[in-house]
């Protein structure tokens, strides 16, 4: 059962800690302190009004230093109401001690200077800072008292000061009430915080229990950052004892593009109290040592601040594999995307590239079986079956590039490395060329370096390089221009280089050249036929080859493209297939029969 105290004190309790903040009631030893502060000031100022009546019954009006009197020991219940709206404990002690040193000053000013008998109040100002407040906070209740006592003093050597008040005889000496009240006072404080920290060994213990049980990593921060706290989690996280991220060591682990936001969350979180949470990353591993020259082992964490009295406390997690699986899933989104444009570009070209020659093919096919054969003439049909055949080399070449990109791609397109002259293989093509070259109204021209030795490579793959970078430059170089082959060394490789003086490319097409489907203009109705897989065909060859491309181009004034194959070509190891996608294609637009009549119109303006 409990005691009448007990019943009247609950109510008494439960009425002061609902003045205190609601942030301060998280953390109970704050709540304790502003408590305590809150019933201290909150005592004070009843006492003062409650007595007040009864001085008016039997004194009457009272003097003007006992209105200042009344008057310190009303004032603190602003504090009261000023702690219990913003719950900014630091402001509320500084306005507390500013009030004290003010008053305490008035009075000995009024009761005789050095020898007044409320200077000894002076003591109590810094007193309370110091239990309850940070360092700062009593430095500056420590140096408004001294200036008080200062001002006072000088005041009294420069015979500045009122003549004193004489105070009523009393039963007791005003020095001695004011010392012993005094001391009672800074002993209530005492008891308060001794009864706070008589409270806080079960409440410690139980939290270093937590701290050091916990997997998340318990850190203690100052407003700038500095640790004091750190629970053993954290050799775990970060691979060093947690004493040696004491201080500002812990700081000097976090990314040096993450300290901002660091300390931000740290500052913000002290100054508004509010919590917050964060991600950045923090070095694993010694920062000296053996391995220093090693590139640093940084970590994702995301640590979520809460304000405790003067410290910010820091519960820090390892999220590593969450960013890992979040920049898997940004990666598949972007492969995604580019499978999802590959497959735009496919059927931008591809269909396009099919139905042309498909629609010619039957086109020209119905007209030569219908029942108008009989009346067209052997250069007409000539003419047909040419361009049937024409169009069907056509649809053999786009199949075979596609199907060439697929087996690069997936691995299963295999070279075989054999000794051969270069110098002979370019001739051949050139001769190959040369008469497409011819037709187009270009100048081919061919140069060997003198003495070029053999190469080990597929011949076979060699020379599609070399017709698809022939055919690219013939394609897209206007009548007039010029085509040049150069074969030669450079260093220890062997480059072919074909340049020539077309249309070249633009700088941001540039960057995309060799993706397979890609070309500057991927639209039905673009100038150039083809669909964008030779260079992409060359660049797979030459990737199993070991070699490296280099492209040279600027729009409007040509392209140069080298080729660079070691002297000894190893086949390199296949990639590892992938999975290939299939789209169905549409065959629309035209006719087929107008589509031919068309495609003959162009052949005789070619002719």
């Amino acid at each position: 059962m409990k005691s009448v105290p007990s019943k009247f004190l609950e109510p008494v309790n439960a009425y002061l800690e609902g003045l205190v903040h609601p942030l301060a009631r998280e953390d109970r030893r704050m709540l304790l302190s502003q408590r305590n502060f809150i019933a201290a000031r909150l005592f004070a100022g009843i006492a003062a009004i409650a007595v007040l009546p009864i001085h008016l019954a039997l004194f009457g009006a009272p003097s003007a230093l006992e209105i200042v009197g009344y008057a310190w020991f009303t004032l603190p219940l602003v504090l009261v109401w000023q702690l219990s709206r913003t719950g900014n404990f630091e402001r509320a002690h500084i306005l507390s001690a500013v009030i004290f040193a003010v008053i305490v000053g008035v009075i000995a000013a009024a009761t005789g200077g050095g020898k007044s008998f409320i200077l000894p109040w002076l003591v109590v100002i810094p007193f309370e800072p110091a239990l309850h407040a940070s360092r700062r906070t009593a430095l500056a209740a420590t140096a408004l008292a001294a200036m008080t006592a200062a001002v006072v003093a000088l005041l009294d050597v420069l015979n500045l000061l009122p003549e004193p008040v004489h105070l009523p005889a009393a039963f007791v000496d005003p020095r001695l009430f004011s010392v012993l009240s005094a001391t009672l006072y800074m002993g209530m404080i005492a008891l308060g915080a001794g009864g706070r920290e008589a409270s806080d060994p079960v409440a410690n213990e139980r939290n270093r229990l937590i701290a050091e049980n916990v997997r998340e990593v318990v850190t203690c921060h100052g407003r700038n950052g500095a640790v004091n706290f750190v629970s053993p989690a954290a050799e775990k996280l970060l691979g060093i004892p947690a004493s040696e991220l004491m201080s500002h060591a812990f700081f000097d682990r976090v990314h040096i593009a993450d300290r901002p936001v660091f300390l931000t969350a740290i500052a913000e979180t002290a100054a508004k109290g509010k919590p917050s949470a964060i991600e950045y990353r923090l070095r694993r591993g010694p920062l000296e040592g053996p391995h220093k020259a090693a590139p640093p082992s940084y970590i994702w964490v995301e640590t979520r601040y809460r304000a405790q009295g003067q410290q910010v406390v820091g519960v820090t997690t390892d999220i590593s594999r969450r960013k890992s699986d979040e920049t898997a899933i940004e990666a598949a989104q972007i492969e995604a995307m580019r499978a999802n444009e590959t497959k735009s570009r496919f059927l931008a070209t591809v269909s396009h590239e099919l139905r042309t020659p498909l629609n010619a093919i039957i086109g020209f096919s119905e007209m030569l079986t219908g029942e108008q054969a009989t009346m067209i003439g052997a250069e007409h049909r000539d003419d047909y079956a040419r361009l049937i055949r024409e169009s069907g080399e056509h649809l053999l070449s786009v199949v075979n590039s596609i199907l060439d990109v697929a087996q690069i791609d997936t691995g299963h397109f295999t070279i075989a490395p054999a000794a051969f002259f270069a110098g002979e293989m370019i001739e051949s093509c050139r001769e190959m060329m040369a008469l497409r070259a011819e037709q187009a109204g270009i100048a081919l021209s061919v140069e060997l370096a003198p003495d070029l030795p053999e190469i080990v490579a597929d011949e076979r793959a060699v020379r599609q390089i070399t017709l698809n970078l022939l055919s690219n430059a013939i394609k897209f170089t206007e009548r007039g221009g010029t085509i040049a082959v150069t074969g030669g060394m450079e260093g220890n490789n062997f480059a072919l280089t074909v340049a020539d003086s077309g249309i070249g490319i633009s700088e941001s097409d540039l960057k995309q050249i060799g993706n397979p489907f890609f070309q500057a203009s991927s639209s039905y109705n673009r100038p150039y036929e083809g669909t964008g897989l030779g260079l992409s065909v060359v660049k797979g060859l030459i990737d199993l080859h070991g070699g490296r491309l280099r492209i040279e181009s600027r729009l409007g004034e040509g392209t140069k493209v080298t080729v660079l194959l070691p002297l000894v070509c190893k086949a390199m190891p296949a990639k590892t297939p992938s999975k290939i996608e299939t789209f169905p294609i549409a065959f629309g637009g035209l006719d087929a029969k107008s589509e031919a009549k068309n495609e003959l119109q162009r052949a005789k303006r070619r002719a």
